[in-house]
């Protein structure tokens, strides 16, 4: 049974779905590649710039695919009850970590000892 009463469970729950969908929409914008090599004239550094953009887009795409995941984990694990417990110690991750962080895996504890 969580620690977290019916009200503050529905507020994390939203605040996941917001980021949910925010992320997905950010990742739709980073997904739309660079375009280049379609270029009519080769222009090295301009090539190698949008390169860099793609690599650096590919990266970003990564980081917000992961997030969307833990997101995700913590929406199952709300629908499951088991939302809000450290899944290093087992104890409660709490509430104000959970507003500033709420698909945090781990409690304040767990996490300053990585």
């Amino acid at each position: 049974m969580s620690h977290l009463n019916e009200k503050q469970l529905q507020e994390l729950k939203e605040q996941l779905e917001k980021e949910a969908g925010e992320l997905e929409a950010q990742l739709a914008n980073v997904s739309k590649t660079a375009d280049f090599g379609n270029d009519t004239e080769t222009d090295f550094s301009q090539e190698a710039d949008e390169a860099e953009e793609f690599s650096s887009q590919l990266g970003m795409q990564e980081t917000f695919k992961e997030r969307l995941q833990d997101i995700e984990a913590a929406l199952e694990k709300i629908s499951k009850g088991e939302y809000g417990k450290c899944e290093k110690c087992g104890k409660d991750i709490s509430l104000e970590l959970l507003k500033v962080n709420p698909e945090s895996r781990l409690c304040k504890e767990c996490k300053s000892e990585n």
